[in-house]
């Protein structure tokens, strides 16, 4: 396989995900109640720290501020952040940019991909091309995001039940897991942020809607439940989200199947083979560091250095996928 093929495809798993998050980050905002969410820390150079709306803390969990203000300045509000995650074509991970990227990925590599795979990137391009600003808010968010959700879980659905298990399909899922990987961690960056602002104000009434909604962001309210009960607390969530090892979406699921996938991919090369062992011995690493983690570790942790550290280790598998197999440039925005 060459290495641009690689490339692209851990990038179509990357953008495929990454939209679905943006979708499922902004329709569970349009749930939340509580318009004056508590203040969120902001590192400026002035030491402030302004009291941002609900639209404010999504471009927080997309990691994505300065860039943000950058083109819309301080203000957050509904038809700015929305247009911005979704439909502006100047963001680089604006969501119909991910879909754009992935299907362009796709295209490069038709003759090597199931037929099925063109037609979903294709048409879900199309369909999200036509919508124009001002659509989500025009129409009904919950079916906008909703139909988004449809269209990343048909693509997803397709590549389960039609491609071989062979090196294809593991880049492909290697991509959608580490950015799953990382999309959770930034989610509980933003609440762990959102129970120390709670927390100095000293009223706790306004964070219960907030984690709530991070809990509904990864799907993850009802089985959260099951298994916590009433325990709904910032320490059982995170837990939740970080070391459960049969929801889909926790960081230690995430890494289990990115294990997998990497440990899938099978190369002739000597010595790529031995930059593939460097790159899951990286994960066995960051597995065998979730494993010491105990509750009690990440109660503590209410400046976010656990979350931050494993996010920011994250990152560097990243790093070392494009180290070891993609020619810099070819296929990433």
């Amino acid at each position: 396989m060459l290495n641009r093929n690689a490339e692209a495809l851990f990038w179509i798993g990357r953008y495929m995900e990454r939209a679905e998050n943006h979708a499922r980050l902004i329709d569970v905002h349009y749930h939340l109640q509580d318009e004056d969410a508590p203040p969120i820390p902001r590192d400026g150079a002035d030491g402030r720290s302004p009291a941002l709306c609900k639209w404010g803390r999504i471009v927080d969990a997309l990691g994505s501020r300065a860039a943000y203000e950058q083109q819309y300045g301080s203000a957050y509000n509904e038809q700015d952040v929305v247009h911005y995650v979704t439909l502006d074509r100047d963001h680089a991970n604006s969501l119909v940019t991910c879909v754009n990227h992935a299907r362009d990925n796709v295209r490069t590599l038709r003759e090597k991909l199931p037929s099925e795979l063109w037609d979903v990137a294709n048409g879900f391009y199309l369909w999200l091309r036509e919508k124009q600003a001002g659509d989500p808010a025009r129409e009904s968010p919950h079916q906008f995001f909703g139909r988004i959700k449809e269209w990343t879980a048909l693509f997803c659905g397709v590549t389960q039940s039609v491609m071989p298990r062979e090196n294809e399909w593991h880049f492909i899922e290697c991509g959608r897991y580490l950015e799953r990987t990382e999309n959770t961690l930034r989610i509980i960056q933003s609440a762990i942020a959102a129970s120390a602002s709670a927390a100095e104000a000293g009223d706790d009434s306004e964070l219960y809607p907030y984690l709530q909604a991070v809990l509904r962001s990864v799907s993850g309210y009802q089985p959260f439940r099951r298994h916590y009960a009433d325990g709904v607390s910032a320490d059982a969530i995170i837990e939740f989200l970080v070391l459960n090892e049969a929801f889909p979406r926790s960081v230690q699921f995430s890494l289990d199947a990115l294990d997998r996938n990497l440990r899938g991919i099978e190369l002739q090369e000597k010595q790529l083979r031995a930059a593939h062992d460097r790159i899951i011995r990286q994960v066995v690493k960051l597995k065998a560091e979730l494993a010491c983690l105990e509750r009690e570790d990440l109660g503590l942790d209410r400046e976010g250095a656990v979350t931050g550290r494993l996010l920011l280790a994250a990152g560097q598998l990243g790093n070392a996928f494009a180290q070891t197999f993609f020619r810099i440039g070819e296929a990433t925005a």
